[in-house]
């Protein structure tokens, strides 16, 4: 809900409440002051009602980072054709389909300098000659949605203008741009003031009337200087927000996000939930860094951190076997699951780890199915053995667990109790990922 209709809701309480004064008992009174004080509140803090599972989407920074050239680079630079192409790729190759709906432009989309009348950003008119009302409706037109990018700073990381010192008529001039997805990032920013000009900036997107998704960058740069974010305050004021180092083109890249995200899950993985996300970074699947099997294990991971999945990448290079990972609509729906619990990294063996998610469905007695990744940190040839006791790696239903594989449907494991050893073989670098149906749920597969 938008703080417009909230506002309006805020007036008429009050006429109400007013009216409740002079004419009915005390306790209708205090029910309707009740609810006039919730709906003062919700306009204090972002709770737009959006990304209530983990956003899906297209991001151009990690792929095409800020190429700019489109005379000797025309089919790769921030451009309004490139976001058109990838748009009309999202629909016509079936990502759309399978959930992906946000297409998000980064840095490098503007002028170096705001308009000299009104202040307000301008987008390169070279690279974006129709503007971004256009490129707004060609997007919304397709049946996806519209993202981008700005910086709580004097100077995006690239140098743009950044908001600082325009807060209110940015994010005015985003819902007149009718944006739904405003990324904000924290280049040339003083982090003393963040925790305090994030949520502002949030508010101020709130109340210009139209949902907009908010991605917060705050805690990567409070982070780089030894501070503790208030994870209470980002999940009041921000839906989603990056942790941790921006993701490179490499396995090695995808391997420190993920140990990043394991060794600080006990302060990090509470917070992560329905409307309020961690982010480690966009899925670098079709690119030239990670092999089959490795883009197999960051979307299994990611998939097991409820995180974001915002490709990016080149569609039209994207080979069928990492398209079908990233439409692999079981995986998918692990990291869509209602429930929003972040999973975590369970235990180490032998350099074999176990990540593992509570998600639906559940049984009557509120046990809950998992997913699981049996991810291997090996290098050494062969594929490895291993075995666990599932009362090991936390499935304690006494009914016990019907299980298959999520990345090979034809591979039905057979029903499996808690005091029962699960075996695997995992390929260096390579991950094996299971779905835990407990049995007595009214959904099995």
């Amino acid at each position: 809900m938008n703080v417009a209709r909230k506002s309006g809701t805020v007036r008429h309480y009050i006429h109400i409440l007013r009216k409740e004064i002079r004419e009915t008992p005390s306790k209708m009174f205090y029910n309707i002051l009740f609810l006039l004080l919730v709906s003062y509140r919700a306009t204090q803090a972002l709770e737009n009602g959006l990304a209530r599972t983990p956003p899906m989407g297209w991001m151009h920074w990690e792929r095409y980072r800020c190429i700019t050239d489109c005379k000797n680079y025309p089919n790769e630079c921030i451009s309004e054709n490139l976001f058109k192409r990838t748009t009309d790729l999202l629909v016509s190759e079936g990502y759309a389909a399978a959930g992906y709906e946000y297409v998000i432009i980064d840095d490098c989309w503007l002028e170096k300098s705001r308009d000299n009348v009104t202040n307000k950003l301008v987008e390169d008119r070279y690279r974006f000659p129709s503007g971004l009302n256009h490129l707004a409706d060609y997007i919304h037109n397709s049946g996806l949605k519209f993202g981008l990018y700005q910086d709580y700073g004097t100077h995006t990381c690239a140098g743009y203008p950044g908001v600082i010192n325009h807060m209110a008529l940015d994010a005015q001039t985003f819902a007149e741009w009718d944006v739904d997805y405003v990324k904000l990032d924290g280049c040339y920013a003083d982090t003393a003031t963040m925790d305090a000009g994030y949520p502002e900036f949030g508010r101020l997107l709130n109340k210009t009337g139209r949902p907009m998704i908010y991605s917060c960058s705050w805690p990567v740069y409070q982070e780089y200087e030894g501070k503790i974010p208030d994870y209470e305050a980002l999940k009041q004021h921000c839906n989603l927000w990056r942790n941790y180092d921006d993701i490179d083109d490499s396995f090695e890249s995808v391997a420190k996000i993920m140990d990043y995200f394991s060794k600080n899950q006990d302060r990090i993985q509470p917070h992560g939930g329905p409307g309020h996300w961690n982010d480690p970074d966009m899925l670098i699947l079709g690119n030239y860094g990670l092999s089959y099997d490795q883009s197999k294990l960051q979307m299994a991971v990611w998939a097991i951190l409820a995180a974001p999945l915002i490709m990016s990448n080149d569609l039209a290079t994207v080979r069928p076997e990492i398209k079908a990972i990233l439409q692999n609509r079981d995986v998918i729906a692990v990291n869509q699951d209602p429930l929003g619990i972040q999973g975590r990294r369970i235990l180490i063996q032998k350099n074999i780890e176990v990540w593992a998610r509570p998600i639906m469905p559940r049984n009557a007695a509120g046990d809950y199915s998992y997913a699981v990744a049996f991810v291997s940190r090996r290098t050494d040839g062969a594929p490895y053995p291993i075995s666990f006791n599932l009362k090991e790696i936390g499935l304690r239903s006494q009914r016990g667990y019907d299980v298959f594989n999520l990345y090979d449907k034809t591979e039905q494991l057979g029903l499996y109790k808690s005091l029962d050893s699960f075996y695997t073989r995992i390929i260096p670098n390579g991950v094996n990922f299971y779905k835990f149906t407990v049995l007595g749920s009214p959904n099995r597969y």
